[in-house]
């Protein structure tokens, strides 16, 4: 049986995919048990903890505009516009850390004051 092992890029486009088409089971299999996330709406530690954090976020997703992803071994970097149901579109960057074929850390950085003040109302 012939098996084939994503490329940190590979992985990470799968869990782009995977969150914007709410492909959860998917988005859990890619995310080590010790995976920590930062992002300018909150943190997170562990699988199931990120996990119900996109999952928060997937209920105002409306897509995931990537315009560019560049991988360094481990490392991906992501640029891409997060559209929302409830803001203007925001330029975003999320590097994620892929190690032995999942992923174990995330940071995103962007402006959420247009999400945060939709949120507010």
């Amino acid at each position: 049986m012939k098996t084939t092992t994503m490329t940190p890029a590979e992985i990470s486009e799968k869990y782009f995919t995977a969150w914007q088409t709410g492909d959860f089971d998917t988005l859990r299999g890619l995310l080590a048990e010790d995976v920590d996330f930062v992002g300018a709406l909150g943190t997170a530690s562990g699988a199931d903890a990120c996990l119900n954090g996109l999952r928060g976020m997937a209920q105002i997703l409306e897509r995931i505009e990537v315009h560019t992803r560049v991988a360094d071994g481990t490392d991906v970097i992501t640029w891409f516009d997060l559209h929302t149901t409830v803001a203007p579109p925001a330029p975003t960057a999320n590097w994620t850390r892929v190690e032995n074929g999942r992923i174990t850390r995330i940071r995103v950085t962007f402006d959420p004051r247009g999400i945060l003040a939709a949120l507010d109302r």
